[in-house]
């Protein structure tokens, strides 16, 4: 009867003696049942395959693997230390079921301070378990670390395609690589794009506006629209609110009911743009242009300007029954023919405003600014009660 010392690929200790008997397979089975592995083949000493149970002979040291090449015990540290009884700088680390071969002292030099240094500074210092082949265990993504143990290697930061730096991060921070962090902090700041603050073109926006309903509100709060042409198109109960819509082309756009509270505007062009509805409270429309604009809604739902910065604006022409303009700035606004019949003018700055031919009849203009305003060939009288506070 033969017997054979049998040990785990790559290592060299927790050996198990057995006695060869039967088949190949037989060994195989028995070496499986020893070793607590999924034995496949098994190697002599000096890495040499055996097909043949009758190459075995009495008192040889075998390897037993799972399939993967024969791994000599020589060149494993842990190993190495066993069969000679020397220390080796040689270490194995398993990160996550992946294997690392490195140095002891490229883990410790570097950051003599991080944990790896901490782990393998002295032997045993922390008691690392160590798994059937003796390399370390470190319950750790293998794809982060691998980056990390190479900066340790030479001092460069590589990170392959396909590797999340945030990830490396991470790990550099639980290991302590502090001089790691650093240029991983960098490395993220420069691959992040750059903030894109150009204007959305008609293209994008009508591509929005293709996908949502026309009854549900659009969310374009804040948004830049600065120069871009939207006009004759469907805005209706869009929030336009504090976006930039200056120097845009609104002509003939429908924007009933749409929210323009803070929008800037100035610039703009909104001829014969339908505007029953809008709310403009507080918004700069400073120097546009509103040429024979709707703004009166039928069902008697009133547009809503109060305090909006109309400086400038040309509004000849444009239907204003009921809107609400107070403590508005029209100054210097040209509101030739437009009606303006129960317009709330309250606290308006009407200061040199032309509202030659407009329709005033009952509307409130108490307190109103109304120096060097021009009232000129009006449809009705404006009686001093609609004036005085």
């Amino acid at each position: 009867m033969r017997r054979v010392t049998l040990f785990v690929n790559g290592s060299a200790r927790n050996g198990k003696v057995v006695a060869v008997y039967g088949t190949l397979s037989d060994l195989l089975s028995v070496a499986s049942n020893k070793l607590g592995i999924k034995a496949t083949s098994v190697y002599n000493g000096k890495g040499g395959l055996i097909d043949d149970i009758a190459l075995i002979r009495d008192d040889d040291v075998l390897f037993v693997c799972e399939g993967e090449p024969f791994i000599d015990p020589q060149s494993d540290g842990r190993a190495q230390e066993e069969l000679t009884g020397s220390h080796t700088d040689w270490l194995t680390l398993n990160v996550g079921g992946r294997y690392f071969t490195t140095t002891r002292s490229t883990l410790v030099n570097k950051e003599p301070d991080s944990m790896l240094a901490h782990m393998f500074k002295d032997k045993d210092a922390w008691g690392n378990k160590q798994d059937h082949r003796g390399a370390f265990l470190i319950d750790r993504s293998p794809e982060y670390f691998e980056p990390i143990l190479n900066y340790l290697r030479h001092g460069q930061l590589i990170v392959n395609d396909g590797i999340n730096l945030l990830g490396v991060l991470e790990e550099a921070r639980f290991f302590g690589i502090d001089s790691l962090i650093e240029h991983l902090e960098i490395a993220i700041k420069n691959s992040q794009p750059a903030e894109d603050h150009s204007p959305i073109s008609r293209k994008e926006f009508v591509r929005f506006l293709l996908a949502t309903p026309t009854k549900s509100e659009l969310r374009c709060q804040g948004l830049n629209f600065s120069g871009a042409d939207l006009s004759r198109l469907d805005l209706r109960y869009i929030n336009f609110k504090m976006a930039n819509l200056s120097r845009c082309n609104l002509a003939h756009a429908n924007l009933c009911c749409a929210n323009l509270e803070r929008a800037d505007l100035s610039g703009s062009v909104l001829d014969c743009a339908n505007l029953q509805g809008v709310k403009m409270l507080c918004s700069n429309a400073e120097g546009a242009s509103l040429k024979g604009c709707n703004f009166e809604d039928p069902s008697g739902l009133k547009a809503n300007l109060e305090g909006a910065n109309l400086k400038g604006v040309d509004m000849e022409g444009s239907q204003m029954t009921g809107i609400n303009l107070r403590v508005a700035t029209l100054k210097n606004a040209k509101l030739k023919n437009c009606n303006l019949r129960g317009a709330t003018l309250a606290g308006t700055d009407l200061e040199n405003c032309d509202l030659s031919g407009c329709d005033l009849q009952e509307a409130n203009l108490r307190g109103s600014n109304v120096k060097g305003a021009i009232f000129e060939e009006m449809l009705t009288p404006l009686h001093m009660s609609q004036s005085v506070r």
